[in-house]
Order: structure tokens, then C-alpha cells, then sequence
């Protein structure tokens, strides 16, 4: 059984990076099969179809990107936990191994077909960031967290996808830039 699990890790791990490097659509199966060494029996087992094997997929870059978060708590008092928020949400941002795959995530979120296969999770990860963001705020005693919470998520979605897709973009300035906007 462990073997088993350890394919399924292995197929979405290899399905993450083709997707990325690829795209969905232009990902078939078998590529996905040849490059991971398994029977394609073993990626229908594990997953009924494409769009499944699209959800794990999604399910895995969320985990990658909590990863980085947690990995990257930045320990702070409470006249600095919106800094320590911020710095955290750009250094996982700013994961140079991870840019392909966070440009492919980016690519799910606004292509409609991709978008509607992982609606739910896209909504479970906003509203999981939604709530850690106003916690912070609620915890240095901002005066309206919700609105600024949601604030802050809307202009890092629009930085995220700035940098994604422009290779100059000066994101240390930008961090900066942000940090003293939501910090003084």
C-alpha cells in the first residue's frame, strides 16, 4: 500500500511539472504515464480522469504553497505581524523553483474550463487565506479587519500575477512598496 501511495505522490508530482511546463490541455495521459513509469491502469486507478488528476494536482501546488508559508512564519511581536504577513506571502511568492508551477496555478484560476474543475478548492484556499490574513489584523487591533483583509488578498493576487507573468518585475520594491503601505 505504501508503494501504491508513493506512484500516487510520484503521478502528481510528474503531472504537476508537465502541466506546468505544458499546460493542461496540451498534457495527455500517456505523457504523463511515460515520464512517471506507470501503467496507465495505475493513474485511472488512483484517479477516474484528467480533471481528477487536475483536482490532485491543485490539492498538491495548495500544499506546496502552505509549505512555503509555514516553513516561513516570520516569528514577530504584535506591532509586526502585518510586515511578518506580508514578507512571508512574497518570500513564497518569490520561489524561484516554483514559478512555473505558480504560473500554471495562476493559468487555472482564470482559464474558465480549468477554473470550473477546481471552483471549490480555489474557493476553500481563498477563504482559508481570507481568515489567516484577518486574524493578523484582528490581532494588532485594526479597526475593520474584514475590509482590510480582503484589501490586502485582492492587491497580492494582482502583484502575484504581475510578477508571474513579467520576468522584470521589481518585486523587492513592490514588497517594500507594500510593507510600508500596510505597516505605517
Amino acid at each position: 500500500m505504501d508503494d501504491d501511495m508513493d506512484k500516487k505522490e510520484k503521478i502528481i508530482r510528474v503531472a504537476t511539472r508537465l502541466f506546468a511546463e505544458r499546460g493542461f490541455e496540451k498534457t495527455p495521459i500517456s505523457t504523463i504515464v511515460e515520464e512517471a513509469k506507470v501503467s496507465k491502469g495505475l493513474v485511472f486507478h488512483h484517479f477516474k480522469n484528467k480533471n481528477e488528476l487536475l483536482r490532485a494536482v491543485f490539492v498538491h501546488i495548495t500544499e506546496v504553497i502552505n509549505e512555503v508559508d509555514s516553513n516561513d512564519q516570520h516569528v514577530a511581536p504584535d506591532g509586526h505581524k502585518v510586515e511578518a504577513l506580508i514578507n512571508s506571502i512574497f518570500d513564497g511568492m518569490t520561489v524561484r523553483e516554483h514559478r512555473k508551477m505558480y504560473q500554471f496555478n495562476f493559468s487555472v484560476m482564470v482559464h474558465p474550463t480549468t477554473r470550473n474543475i477546481v471552483l471549490d478548492l480555489i474557493q476553500e484556499r481563498y477563504q482559508a487565506l481570507q481568515s489567516s490574513t484577518e486574524e493578523v489584523f484582528r490581532a494588532v487591533s485594526h479597526p475593520n479587519p474584514v475590509v482590510i483583509a480582503k484589501m490586502l488578498v485582492a492587491e497580492i493576487d494582482g502583484i502575484a500575477m504581475n510578477y508571474l507573468l513579467n520576468d522584470d518585475f521589481p518585486i523587492e520594491e513592490i514588497r517594500q512598496a507594500f510593507i510600508n503601505k500596510y505597516c505605517c
